[in-house]
């Protein structure tokens, strides 16, 4: 299976914009404004803080964006832990410029949707996204996950999305599957002590450890020489806080002990895998080298000196190959 090597120049990002008072001044302004016509007009269904929501076969509300013609071909994202669809805003942005229909949710227990107790792992993380794309009819589709919301894709994919025609091509970014845990049948795997840490650091201090992984390894910026943006460490941190402490908690089993082998061999799809050589949460080594080898229609795609959030950090590169993927 072919793979190909990105260069590694690094893309700027913009600079922060200050946009308080105007926005203060919107606020006051529509605050006395009636809001009829406007849910006249609302195509989808509603949750109970009035934002778009799908209420899923157990009960749980996933707040969901759709944004782009409702013709055109959609793209829906799926978001790595513990964050949420807004991580997603960049590339949103630029396929919606391209004319597609972009779609993204927040998992159960992240974000805006419902912060429920149980349910934090695959088989309901696919059955979630499964919910979204069966509520907006989304066919012809691609799914685009990043880390665990890579293995989500994988899941969804091979337990949903083939059959109905539902899914035309997938993308694994920075992802999870095969399997991250060391075992006797993974041997090059991760001990569990790494993830048991992950684990301390959510009960002992979420917030901390949400401002200490951002700030080193998920965007490289512990490497000599990198561009350090605090904004970005910021909004990191502000999606993780809107999550679920205990949804944040148990995603660390589904994304660690999940073993997603049999998920990759049944995707018949177009496939293709998106990787950093120096991702420091997800090493290529166990995830996407082996990932592609089960893939029956995959290719791989090496991105030397790319981090583990290279979707923020090189959105330039990563979004004209996606670009190209999806045309292809």
């Amino acid at each position: 299976m072919p793979a190909e090597n990105q260069p590694s120049g690094r893309h700027h990002l913009p600079t922060r914009r200050e946009a308080i008072g105007l926005g203060g001044a919107a606020l006051a302004l529509s605050a006395g404004l009636p809001r009829a016509s406007e849910a006249a007009t609302r195509p989808h269904a509603e949750g109970p803080t009035d934002m778009p929501h799908v209420t899923t076969t157990d009960g749980v509300d996933i707040f969901y964006k759709d944004w782009g013609p409702r013709q055109a071909q959609p793209i829906m994202f799926h978001h790595g832990w513990p964050l949420s669809s807004d991580d997603w805003d960049t590339q949103m942005l630029f396929f919606l410029q391209q004319g597609f229909r972009v779609v993204a949710h927040d998992r159960r227990g992240h974000g805006r949707s419902a912060q429920v107790s149980e349910g934090h792992d695959m088989d309901h993380y696919a059955a979630d996204a499964f919910a979204v794309a069966e509520h907006l009819d989304l066919r012809n589709a691609v799914h685009i996950g990043h880390s665990t919301g890579g293995g989500e894709v994988a899941r969804y994919v091979a337990k949903h999305g083939q059959p109905a025609g539902r899914v035309a091509k997938a993308v694994l970014v920075s992802a999870v599957p095969p399997l991250m845990l060391k075992t006797p049948g993974n041997p090059d795997g991760l001990p569990i002590e790494v993830f048991d840490g992950f684990r301390k650091g959510v009960a002992d201090n979420r917030a901390q450890l949400f401002l200490d992984v951002p700030s080193g390894p998920f965007y490289g910026f512990n490497r000599e020489g990198a561009t350090v943006y605090q904004g970005v460490i910021q909004n990191w941190w502000r999606q993780g806080m809107m999550g679920s402490a205990k949804a944040h908690y148990d995603g660390i089993k589904a994304f660690s002990e999940t073993d997603q082998t049999e998920d990759l061999k049944a995707i018949t799809v177009p496939t293709l895998v998106m990787h950093g050589d120096d991702d420091q949460i997800v090493p290529i080594a166990n995830s996407a080298l082996k990932a592609v080898t089960h893939l029956r229609a995959g290719t791989l795609k090496v991105y030397p000196g790319y981090p583990h959030g290279m979707l923020t950090t090189h959105a330039e590169v990563i979004n004209r190959d996606l670009l190209a993927f999806v045309k292809g």
